[in-house]
């Protein structure tokens, strides 16, 4: 690893994406720190000290929402409003029509994307703001001010959509999730501290032996798969036979990777962020239902959002038709199934066997540590659960194997043996 590392800093293309994916994190992370004009600090620890569902929005805004910074909105808003375009896309057809036309589509459907995210980010904005005037952390809450704390909040949101995408053009992975992935792990060294301090050496063992439990089960579903054999038939071309060869068709267990994670938490912290800030019983109690990640209401909500989020992702990433009909073209064809419409029903057919207990394992991770945490009230495990750790792991596998292709193109051995 570390041999493929040197390798990586001595291509000079490699090495200038590395240091602009290092630049715009550590750039990401300065701006988690700058607080917002004109509030009370002693005022905003106190109301964190509570908890609930503060505390676990500031898990994905590294730090960012307790300092009640420019980027405490985080990379949230953005991902809520790709959840939704995603949606509309089945929904919509003029949508479904620019998604199957390729790049150009693609520019069209982010570009709404992305005013999707401001109209959100400006909702959540002044949602907070009043909230935090509420619970007297805006002490001098005039016109003027609530203008620049909205306007702060929105534009910092807009910055980080921007920052996300410089990363996945010019950096290494895919940058909205390494802004999610380095906001979860800025928070590993204060909460390890407070752990050691408060529990006892008993509790801090079984901690890491669940952690270690946690990332093993990960790292061996996200390398499982199952490998649909494709043999190619022999064809002349002028003078020249092509074909001839067999390989295979690799259907990984989450084929949908962190990704139903990152969307069912961002899918529940919305409606439960504007229901705690409206006035109302029913507005209230939905907030009460969703204030921690520990209570019924919100596990339950949780652990279908997942299995629900692991099918949908799939079915957008993954079109058996389209690969089929692109084995066929080119003369592939699986032993004992017909080429063309057979061969996207059978590939259809072990995805659906495949992707469940997939889903049902993201489930069983993300909630089973969230249960133990509420026995073992360690702020490690409290913040660090299921879903951080498989946010943590899925990117950082996500990424190493980013890198392992582009070294892989040199001829250069990886990280990935």
């Amino acid at each position: 690893m570390l041999e493929a590392a040197r390798s990586a800093f001595n291509i000079p293309d490699l090495r200038k994406k590395i240091f602009v994916t290092i630049g715009l994190v550590t750039f990401y992370r300065f701006g988690a720190h700058i607080p917002v004009p004109g509030i009370d600090m002693k005022a905003l620890q106190r109301l964190f000290e509570k908890g609930g569902l503060l505390g676990f929005m500031d898990l994905f805004s590294g730090g960012a929402l307790s300092q009640f910074a420019i980027f405490a909105l985080g990379i949230m808003p953005y991902i809520t409003a790709s959840i939704i375009m995603e949606l509309l896309t089945i929904v919509i057809p003029k949508l479904g029509e620019w998604a199957k036309e390729g790049e150009a589509g693609r520019k069209k459907i982010t570009q709404i994307t992305r005013y999707f995210t401001l109209f959100l980010a400006l909702v959540q904005s002044i949602a907070l703001t009043f909230f935090f005037a509420q619970q007297n952390v805006i002490p001098n809450f005039t016109l003027l001010h609530r203008f620049l704390i909205v306007l702060s909040l929105t534009t910092g949101t807009v910055f980080i959509m921007w920052l996300g995408e410089l990363i996945t053009q010019h950096g290494i992975g895919n940058g909205m999730s390494l802004l999610i992935f380095t906001s979860i792990i800025s928070r590993f060294p204060i909460d390890f501290a407070k752990s050691i301090q408060i529990a006892s050496p008993i509790i801090i063992l079984l901690t890491f032996i669940i952690v270690i439990l946690v990332i093993s089960a990960v790292v061996v579903v996200e390398s499982g798969q199952r490998r649909i054999p494709v043999q190619y038939a022999k064809r002349v071309v002028g003078r020249k036979m092509y074909g001839g060869h067999s390989t295979y068709i690799p259907l990984k267990i989450n084929q949908s990777g962190v990704m139903p994670i990152i969307f069912a938490s961002s899918v529940l912290l919305f409606p439960a962020t504007i229901a705690q800030f409206m006035p109302g019983g029913i507005f209230k109690g939905l907030a009460n239902a969703l204030s921690s990640p520990s209570s019924p209401a919100y596990l339950v909500l949780y652990t279908i959002l997942i299995i629900f989020f692991s099918y949908f992702y799939t079915a957008i990433t993954f079109n058996p038709l389209e690969l089929a009909d692109n084995m066929k073209k080119y003369g592939g064809f699986v032993p004992g199934v017909r080429p063309g419409k057979p061969t996207a029903v059978y590939l259809d057919h072990i995805l659906s066997r495949i992707i469940l207990p997939g889903a049902i394992f993201l489930a069983v991770i993300a909630v089973l540590p969230t249960l133990l945490m509420s026995v073992m009230n360690v702020p490690f495990l409290r913040e660090f659960g299921g879903t951080s750790v498989l946010i943590v792991v899925g990117v950082a596998l996500e990424t190493m194997k980013q890198l392992e292709a582009q070294l892989l193109m040199r001829n250069y051995e990886g990280f990935l043996k």
